[in-house]
């Protein structure tokens, strides 16, 4: 039986902390909402990339890719975001993070 109530501590603990590192939805599922969000193949440009110069669906894949797993690397240093999404909206796309961030949201958790 305390093998069995320590197991769900740790579960419990292990799952807290795997969701409050923005786990809880991997890097391409967010890359592929972040592809949706940002206008799909009629956006200006793909994934909303603008900083870097990328001609190609990959090259911009990629470096979405690149921005969410940097991203999340800086979220784990720091100190002030408690919700990975939350941090890297303010980063992705500052000046109108709070749309960004509740469009994100709403097709990570219900789909197209």
């Amino acid at each position: 039986m305390k093998k069995v109530i320590i197991f769900t501590i740790l579960w419990v603990l292990f799952v807290s902390i795997y969701i409050a590192y923005g786990e809880e939805y991997n890097t391409n599922e967010i890359c592929d909402v972040i592809y949706i969000i940002e206008g799909k193949e009629k956006a200006r440009q793909q994934f909303g990339i603008e900083t870097i110069e990328c001609k190609t669906y990959e090259a911009c894949e990629q470096i979405c890719h690149n921005t969410i797993n940097n991203n999340k690397i800086r979220f784990k240093n720091q100190n002030k975001e408690k919700d990975f999404l939350s941090f890297l909206a303010k980063r992705y796309c500052p000046p109108n993070w709070k749309v960004w961030l509740k469009n994100l949201k709403y097709y990570l958790n219900k789909g197209e």
